[in-house]
């Protein structure tokens, strides 16, 4: 039996998450202040995520930083997948696109998705929702998401299965600039750079607000398990990641479970083994994970609702370590491994 049929026949798949850290097509200009890649780059780093990647075998993976789909296609293809596997509608290099119009992200990168899976649904998140709506401080209202996460619907061997993408603002300083991109505000001042840090705490709260109230309304009296992945910009315990997940809730009331989201790495069935060795990124020299994968109630074991359990989960971090100019991403990959009820 080869693997394929043996992974159908076990209801069993891998699905995981990596940022890809601008990848984009050769010989376009993404920021201003970045060189483009040259044929050689492209393909050094094309082959370079490929290797990564492929190590993971994932049969879903979600992916942050994207700027072209014909770069993300290519990815896929090298790793197994065919082109029409690929969702990234913000960086379409279709003529045809009503975001894009041929040209791939623009300004900002994208988030997609790949999956060997039947897709039933893809949505993207763009306005945040009204009730997680705030003013962020010398800026006014925030109404629309930076980098809109990205729903894909699966029909994973006959279970539906949503899954959510995201990549939250960073904790990253945001300072006030003109329409010229010209600052307006000292980035040595260390009372404005605490304001401007201040507007990215807001922002990412606001974002992780929104796609909670959308977790909740795909959840809410439903059966049908959810995931949700990405790059979520600060570590499992933080208030915004919480936000998203509300996990902690469940201990106080129980009927929480039905839209309360649960850490796979927590929950795993072999949960402790990989514990000493992750991490998905390095901030200021500390090890963290920012790179998180959450699974609805559906996938706890122990629930009268379980549709499977998380098997295990493990994280491709040793290119961390290598010198900076020879990472072709700067973070971890996260991987979980999924076993379907019978």
């Amino acid at each position: 039996m080869n693997n394929n049929a043996e992974a159908k026949s076990a209801r069993q798949f891998y699905i995981a998450t990596a940022n890809l850290l601008n990848f984009a097509n050769p010989n376009r200009i993404y920021y201003d202040n970045a060189p483009a890649y040259s044929n050689d780059e492209y393909e050094h780093k094309l082959s370079g995520i490929t290797d990564l990647l492929a190590k993971a075998h994932a049969d879903i993976i979600a992916v942050q930083e994207v700027w072209d789909s014909n770069a993300l296609e290519a990815l896929a293809v090298s790793l197994g997948f065919k082109p029409e596997h690929v969702v990234v509608p913000l960086a379409s290099n279709d003529r045809s696109s009503p975001y894009t119009h041929g040209k791939g992200a623009q300004n900002t990168p994208a988030v997609g998705i790949i999956s060997r899976f039947e897709q039933l649904e893809s949505r993207l998140l763009e306005e945040i929702a009204l009730k997680a709506v705030i003013d962020i401080p010398d800026i006014g209202p925030y109404q629309r998401f930076n980098r809109p996460p990205l729903v894909v619907r699966v029909d994973a061997f006959g279970q539906p299965i949503t899954i959510i993408t995201a990549h939250l603002k960073s904790k990253r300083a945001f300072f006030l600039r003109d329409e010229s991109g010209n600052l307006l505000e000292d980035m040595d001042d260390p009372n404005i750079r605490v304001r401007a840090k201040l507007r990215s705490l807001c922002m990412r709260a606001a974002e992780a607000a929104s796609i909670r109230i959308s977790i909740i309304e795909r959840l809410r009296h439903t059966r049908e398990p959810l995931i949700l992945l990405g790059d979520m910009n600060d570590v499992t315990g933080s208030v915004t990641t919480q936000l998203m997940a509300e996990t902690g809730e469940v201990n106080y009331d129980k009927g929480m479970r039905d839209v309360a989201l649960f850490d796979a790495a927590r929950i795993q069935a072999r949960y402790g083994w990989m514990k000493d060795v992750a991490y998905t990124h390095i901030y200021q020299g500390m090890p963290e994970v920012i790179d998180q994968l959450f699974v609805s109630e559906e996938f706890l074991p122990d629930s009268k609702f379980s549709l499977g359990q998380v098997e295990r989960v493990d994280y491709f971090n040793d290119h961390l370590k290598w010198d900076y100019a020879d990472r072709v991403i700067d973070h971890g990959i996260i991987r979980a491994k999924i076993k379907l009820n019978d």
